[in-house]
Order: C-alpha cells, then structure tokens, then sequence
C-alpha cells in the first residue's frame, strides 16, 4: 500500500498522521526473523508509537467448523498489542485521551462470546474491530490462540496473528470513537 505522501506507509486515515512499518506494506517478516519497523506517526517524524499490551485474555466462545465446537464451545486466549501515541493522556493524566484497557478487556471478551464464526481468521476480523473502535488505536495487532482445536496429532497451540490499521477499519466503516 502506498499513501498519498509518495513515502510508501500506510495512510492512519484519522488524518493525524502516517505510518509506516506495518506488516503487509513490504517489510520481511517470517524465516529470516527480521521485525517489521515500529509504526510511526507524523506527528512526531520518524518516531514511533507507543505500544499497549494485554497478553493471555481468556474467554469461552463457540467458534468452528465442527457441530461439537459449535455446541460445546472451548476457551480462546487473545493477545492484542495496541499501537497508539501515548503522550496526549500522560501529559493530561487523562484516561480518555488513552486505550483503556480494563473496559477493551472486557470488550474482546464479549466479541468472542458473541455469534459464532467459522473460522479463527474471522474473529480475529473482528477483535481488531473492536481495539480500532478505540479513538487512540492506530494500530492493532490481534492473536487468537485455539488451544484446544480439534487436532488430531500432539499440539501446543495454534493461533491466527492478524494487523490491521485505522485505515483498514475506516475501509470497512469503523471509526474511531471511544
């Protein structure tokens, strides 16, 4: 993807900056462990965001193919990692002006409760709806963990890590809004 700057990021869509570094947008990820660059805003030129973490949010849902995944439904581990400019709320000392991550715990907890999907991908879709609702997100990294997918061979876990950007919730008609 390309923004309209000729710089090669990703556009936030907010209007508030640019980022770059997003995975999907030419950086190597994979075999040859190199990271994606940090997102960065335009605010700030070349600065990166600041990142918000919650690791291990456990909730039952009753997502899958099987009739026995859809009836008895099984835990489902999330972790999201929330890329946002930090500054506005710590300098304010304002809950608001930041990702507040008791009540998006919450909220990640309810998506995966609500109506069942198919497929891992699908709700991974829509927990990274969920963070982007969230005015300071920019970006969101969603993995959701299948501990106990119906697998018939000896497996630690398997899980659907998905980015996504305000851009690609504003595609899709989320804005930003809490």
């Amino acid at each position: 993807m390309s923004d309209a700057t000729g710089t090669g990021g990703v556009s936030d869509a907010t209007g508030t900056g640019h980022v770059t570094g997003v995975a999907g947008t030419g950086d190597v990820v994979g075999a040859t462990g190199t990271t994606p660059a940090p997102p960065t805003t335009a605010g700030a030129p070349g600065r990166p965001l600041d990142v918000l973490r919650l690791t291990g949010v456990r909730a039952t849902g009753h997502h899958g193919v099987f009739a026995h995944e859809r009836r008895d439904g099984q835990e489902f581990v999330v972790d999201v990692v929330v890329h946002l400019d930090a500054r506005p709320a710590a300098e304010g000392d304002d809950l608001a002006a930041t990702v507040h991550y008791g009540v998006l715990a919450e909220e990640l907890v309810a998506a995966v409760a609500a109506d069942p999907v198919d497929l891992v991908e699908t709700l991974a879709e829509r927990l990274a709806a969920v963070v982007l609702a969230h005015r300071a997100a920019v970006v969101a990294e969603v993995t959701v963990h299948k501990p106990s997918a119906p697998i018939t061979v000896p497996f630690d876990d398997v899980s659907i890590t998905i980015v996504r950007t305000r851009a690609d919730a504003a595609g899709r008609g989320v804005t930003g809004g809490r």
